[in-house]
């Protein structure tokens, strides 16, 4: 799994622009394939930064949404931040949960 995390600051007047643009992209980008989700946040270290994420199955996935039409409107959102967006794309080998917690604390 890869997760595909960007995040955007905006000028308060750019706030709720941004804010909707996101959100219509939101429902387009979960259908795709290999999308096993996506979300938008609201960054608490500001309240006008925005963080995009998405997970993909593989990398073809991520290849193809990185490189389709579509992808052209996210980089112009990109462009109504204060400063570049801060990108990030983690590939995740291994998830674990509450089976995890109950390891760690029933070994000590």
């Amino acid at each position: 799994m890869i997760i595909e995390s960007i995040r955007i600051a905006v000028k308060p007047a750019k706030r709720e622009e941004l804010r909707r643009a996101l959100m219509a992209w939101v429902g387009p980008t979960e259908v795709e394939a290999g999308c096993m989700g996506c979300r938008i946040l609201l960054e608490t270290s500001g309240p006008h930064s925005f963080c995009y994420e998405a997970r993909w199955s593989t990398e073809e996935n991520l290849t193809h949404h990185l490189t389709s039409d579509r992808y052209k409107r996210l980089l112009v959102l990109m462009d109504l931040g204060d400063d570049p967006p801060h990108i990030e794309f983690h590939t995740v080998t291994r998830t674990s949960g509450l089976d995890l917690i109950q390891r760690v604390r029933t070994a000590s």
